[in-house]
């Protein structure tokens, strides 16, 4: 049917295949019609079972029934080969069923069981495992009425122990005898209930424990007895509900007690060396999560109102995730999925008096937030990657965290925290702009563990899958590509998992055709990235752009000179700080400020406004700057370069790495502020590689930034 092949199995259970294609859905077809021997061409080659189906609907009481054989020890083989011969017939099994129910078959079998284990007749044992194993397969509720009764269900379990691909039966009645124990909470004083509560534990421990787990073909065999375990769990409760014992009146206060036992404990762990003691606490802070996410948030903000951060629940529980000693962080994986739920909008509640997502998300970045980014942040600071720098290392950021339980514990933060950016909305981006945070994460891009570094991809991937102009912003202002630039060159001719995604990212950006972000990528880095030509995606980039600069040169003649200059034309940069600071009025409303407002420079005021006069200064500076090599400059300037080459992801010689150099130009040297200051982009080559130069007219402010900001501009490279 087009995307879709539907088939029918057992008693009104239809299945279906879907595909996205049809081209997918054809291909698979042909593959199912070859295995049946039928014309690929015919759209139904289920007609013969169709059949049979409506024939069942239609067969008289009276219609023949299969002819068992005869219920002793020397036909168990014959009686095995029957029932497993029919599960392939949807008519045949029905047959069957009808034959075993009204014949009282079950019995007779499980009375032979009896003489076969007496006589220790392994053979017929092995039989009556798979004639019993099928009989449950026919997926009968009448069958399981007789075989899970008390009279009988033992001695089912008992079948089922002599599997024959064991070398050795397993000892199942044992357990539910022996081992297992039967604790009432409440006194149960209704034989039936209690019965029913008996009976349902038995036939669930069959499933899940004794039967082996079904192939994809016989899963639907079982779904009758799926069914019949939870018509009787709803059965026990309906009992209880009706049987006087007050157990629903005492649940609420036992809930509320196993709810402040269960924080308390968690909070009294973080000393404890106990690994049994401590999963015990986490599985019951997971139980209390899963019940109810809603209650344990009303509790946190209840106790942020008395306690100081340290001891807030949510921080121990992040503190005890990171200070998982498990190698493989088994326990950290669990707790960090329970902060997930925790911190998922789409099971908050919204009310008319409140609203839980606004106040606890609120909570968690004011109180919490901090304690989860803390390693983070302590692994890729300065500080840090300086103390761990490789001696002779060219790489202008060296990853700190090479251990590989910290590598892992990174992995879940930023997995988190990836979480966070797509489903908070304010919150996060304040959090990550006012901590810088995609520059701390993008460090680790040069992490020895590529799973590290996909991770710090992935997370500035999500944040430009936003395609927020204010995130762009950021990253075009913080230079933030270029570590992922150098990861991409570095990799060499490796293609492996890290170049697809760094590919997927730049086609992303070309696709959706993010203006602000292919001017900035081909502005800055085309000239190391124009040689990688196993992919169109950079040149694709370029052509986005000089499409763009085109359309913009065409709407800028179009427009009348007298409206082009500057007495009728409103500066760029008031644009963008009206802009900004709209965003900052709006973000006020419920958190802080996105962005802290930055001191309006002397050079702002001075900025050339006149195109024509930026473009005779542009021109100037192109000829000054084509001679100059990258070094500090007679006037004051400086430069900073990175040795990543194109070449290198090519597999070119590392002879022939190109250097990228930006300048900027100080003031001129009458005092006055620098008119015409620009921020230049030089990329020189050596050994006849091109040479290109961009301009950066918008970002004046850059020298002054440079001067008064204690933290300086990233170096592209050593």
């Amino acid at each position: 049917q087009d995307t879709l092949i539907v088939w029918s199995e057992a008693e009104n259970y239809d299945l279906a295949l879907s595909f996205q294609e049809k081209a997918g859905c054809d291909e698979i077809w042909e593959k199912i019609c070859q295995v049946q021997g039928k014309d690929p061409s015919v759209e139904v080659t289920q007609d013969l079972i169709e059949s049979e189906e409506e024939h069942i609907e239609e067969m008289p009481e009276t219609s023949p029934l299969i002819d068992l054989p005869t219920c002793e020890l020397n036909k168990l083989e014959e009686i095995a080969d029957l029932v497993t011969s029919v599960l392939s017939s949807p008519i045949r099994r029905e047959k069957l069923a009808l034959a075993l129910e009204n014949e009282g078959y079950i019995k007779k079998l499980l009375q032979l069981f009896q003489v076969c284990e007496n006589l220790e007749n392994t053979e017929g044992l092995h039989h009556l495992y798979e004639i019993i194993r099928g009989i449950l397969f026919l997926n009968k509720a009448t069958l399981f009425e007789v075989m899970f009764s008390d009279e009988c269900i033992m001695d089912v379990v008992g079948c089922l122990e002599y599997d024959p691909s064991l070398a050795q039966p397993k000892r199942h009645r044992e357990f539910l005898t022996k081992t297992a124990k039967f604790k009432e909470v409440i006194p149960i004083t209704d034989s039936e209930l209690r019965q029913k509560i008996h009976q349902t534990y038995r036939v669930q421990y069959i499933q899940d424990i004794i039967l082996p787990t079904p192939s994809v073909f016989e899963e639907n065999f079982l779904s009758t007895l799926t069914s019949f375990i939870f018509f009787n769990k709803v059965e026990i409760v309906s009992m209880l509900q009706v049987s006087g014992s007050g157990l629903f009146s005492q649940l609420v206060p036992c809930w509320k007690s196993a709810f402040c036992w269960g924080t308390r404990a968690l909070k009294l762990l973080g000393g404890m060396d106990d690994l049994q003691v401590r999963s015990a606490a986490t599985d019951i802070f997971s139980y209390l999560v899963e019940f109810s996410p809603s209650m344990v948030r009303e509790f946190v903000m209840q106790e942020a109102q008395q306690s100081d951060d340290d001891i807030l629940l949510i921080n121990v529980v992040i503190e005890q995730m990171i200070c998982d000693t498990d190698p493989e962080l088994g326990g950290a994986v669990q707790l960090m999925g329970l902060l997930r739920t925790l911190i998922d909008p789409e099971n908050m509640l919204a009310t008319a008096n409140k609203t839980e997502k606004s106040e606890f998300l609120n909570f968690f970045y004011n109180h919490c937030m901090h304690v989860l980014t803390a390693p983070l942040l302590a692994n890729t600071s300065e500080d840090k990657c300086e103390k761990d720098a490789v001696v002779g290392s060219t790489k202008s950021n060296t990853i700190c965290p090479d251990n590989y339980q910290t590598a892992q514990l990174l992995a879940l933060i930023l997995e988190l925290l990836t979480f966070c950016v797509e489903h908070h909305t304010y919150h996060i981006k304040n959090y990550i702009m006012n901590k810088d945070l995609l520059r701390r994460v993008l460090v680790l891009m040069n992490s020895k563990h590529t799973f590290l570094a996909l991770c710090a991809l992935r997370f500035m991937r999500r944040i430009i899958g936003l395609k927020d102009e204010f995130y762009n912003r950021y990253i075009t202002k913080g230079n933030l590509f270029e570590p992922v630039i150098n990861a991409l060159l570095d990799n060499g001719t490796r293609y492996n998992l890290l170049n697809s995604a760094v590919i997927e990212l730049f086609e992303f950006i070309r696709v959706e055709d993010i203006k602000s972000l292919i001017a900035h990528i081909v502005e800055n880095f085309y000239n190391a990235l124009e040689s990688i030509e196993y992919v169109q995606t950079f040149k694709g980039l370029k052509t986005k752009y000089e499409q763009e600069k085109d359309r913009q040169t065409q709407k800028l003649n179009s427009v009348p000179s007298i409206l082009r200059s500057n007495r009728f034309r409103r500066d760029a940069r008031a644009l963008e700080e009206d802009e900004e600071m709209w965003f900052n009025e709006d973000e006020e409303e419920e958190g802080e400020a996105v962005v802290p407002p930055v001191e309006k420079s002397k050079q702002e005021d001075d900025f050339p406004d006149s195109y024509e006069k930026f473009m005779e200064t542009k021109k100037a500076k192109e000829s000054e700057d084509k001679e100059n090599l990258p070094k500090r400059t007679s006037a004051g300037g400086f430069k900073f370069t990175f040795s990543h080459s194109a070449s290198a992801a090519n597999g070119a010689n590392g002879a022939n790495s190109k250097s990228v150099a930006a300048q900027t130009s100080p003031a001129s040297s009458n005092g006055s502020s620098s008119k015409n200051a620009t921020l230049t982009t030089a990329v020189t080559a050596t050994k006849g590689s091109l040479v290109g130069l961009v301009d950066y007219p918008d970002d004046e402010d850059d020298d002054e930034e440079e001067e008064t900001s204690p933290r300086k501009r990233p170096r592209l490279g050593s």
